[in-house]
């Protein structure tokens, strides 16, 4: 009726598609809308209503979703999906959250001023900034030297309620005390997408497991290009390079976790390692190499060298099948590691060296996905 009523205003087409329109997908087999303006209007609606609502504690819990909140987060994704959209959902939360904070400094609440560095005369150089202003979830470190928060209806003329001399944890602790259902309702979010794109995809045949190996990389919310992921992925560990490169990943990880719980810093091809161990059995990559590697040690070193860098490049260009093509290089040198080498050797150069190295590989795959997410 919206509809009908806007033409008879005699508003825009697009404006009365919208209005008429902007509720869909409303359940399975609906239209998704694809005009611009209805996708633009529809999404609005959606992502404002899961919002609003987590944030007041009502987000569904078990078989009780009154607001029908998972509906609205499939037709998000269905919106997203059939029409190649382009959207971070962490980036759209956090917008939302921008206009809170907004409202917040425009009633004179808070303002953030953040020192920079000394004048010629010895003063403190401070830029005032309003608390929204700044992308405080994105970039945790700050590259300021000292972070002050007022509040000018409170106090007399820029009395601070808070300082620190830490460029990051001052502020972080600052945002986690003032607002501190922000940083917990994001992953919230995030994992309830998950969820909802596991049920949305688990018709079209795609296994849950590939989707919470790419979502536990962290910082992965783009959905279209998450599904471009997940979907190379699935068919790379279909085929025996895929299967066999889970393995080798398995064993690797299943040998650090024993061998090297503290994490080791990865050896690189043609970087020599020092003789022993640091503390937490970090082996710096810039010391003195007291050994030969074996040949299938140093191959696998040179595979790793080659294959980083391909398949960084492809994911940065969201070539994913490619990236998975330039580990799948990775699987030949691994098992022969696997068959001559031993890790756990008696002398601690070599020990610490090729547990680097087996850190380096799990490092690899992680470029591209949580293999340790992935069944089977």
């Amino acid at each position: 009726m919206g509809g009908y009523y806007a033409r008879a205003e005699g508003l825009p087409e697009a404006v009365a598609d919208a209005i008429r329109d902007h509720y869909k997908p409303v359940g399975q087999g609906d239209n998704v809308p694809t005009a611009p303006v209805t996708v633009a209007v529809s999404l609005a609606d959606k992502l404002d209503t899961i919002f609003e609502f987590f944030g007041v504690g009502m987000a569904p819990t078990g078989s009780k979703d009154p607001f029908a909140l998972r509906r609205a987060a499939i037709a998000v994704i269905s919106i997203l999906n059939q029409g190649n959209t382009r959207l971070r959902i962490r980036k759209a939360y956090r917008s939302h959250i921008d206009r809170q904070l907004s409202h917040n400094y425009s009633q004179g609440r808070y303002v953030v001023g953040v020192d920079h560095t000394m004048d010629a005369d010895g003063e403190e150089v401070a830029d005032l900034y309003p608390l929204s202003s700044l992308d405080v979830f994105d970039e945790w470190d700050v590259p300021f030297e000292r972070v002050i928060v007022i509040e000018p209806d409170k106090t007399n003329s820029g009395i601070s309620l808070y300082e620190g001399t830490q460029e990051i944890a001052f502020f972080e602790q600052f945002i986690i005390s003032q607002f501190p259902d922000l940083i917990r309702l994001d992953e919230e979010l995030i994992a309830f997408f998950a969820d909802r794109l596991k049920v949305q995809q688990r018709e079209a045949g795609v296994r849950h497991d590939l989707i919470d190996a790419v979502f536990a990389l962290g910082g992965e919310d783009d959905l279209v290009r998450l599904l471009a992921r997940v979907h190379a992925l699935q068919s790379f560990v279909a085929t025996d390079d895929g299967v066999n490169l889970l393995a080798g990943y398995k064993r690797a990880a299943n040998i650090l976790k024993k061998e090297a719980p503290t994490p080791v810093t990865p050896a690189k091809a043609g970087v020599s390692l020092s003789s022993g161990a640091d503390e937490g059995n970090e082996m710096p990559a810039s010391a003195g190499m007291t050994y030969a590697p074996e040949p299938a040690e140093a191959a696998l070193l040179a595979a790793l060298d080659a294959a980083e860098p391909r398949a960084a490049k492809a994911i940065a260009d969201e070539r994913f099948e490619d990236a998975m093509a330039a580990l799948a290089t990775l699987r030949a040198p691994i098992d022969a590691f696997f068959e001559t080498v031993t890790v756990n050797d008696a002398d601690p150069a070599k020990r610490t060296a090729r547990l680097a190295l087996l850190d380096r590989v799990r490092a690899a795959v992680h470029g591209v996905a949580d293999f340790s997410k992935i069944s089977g």
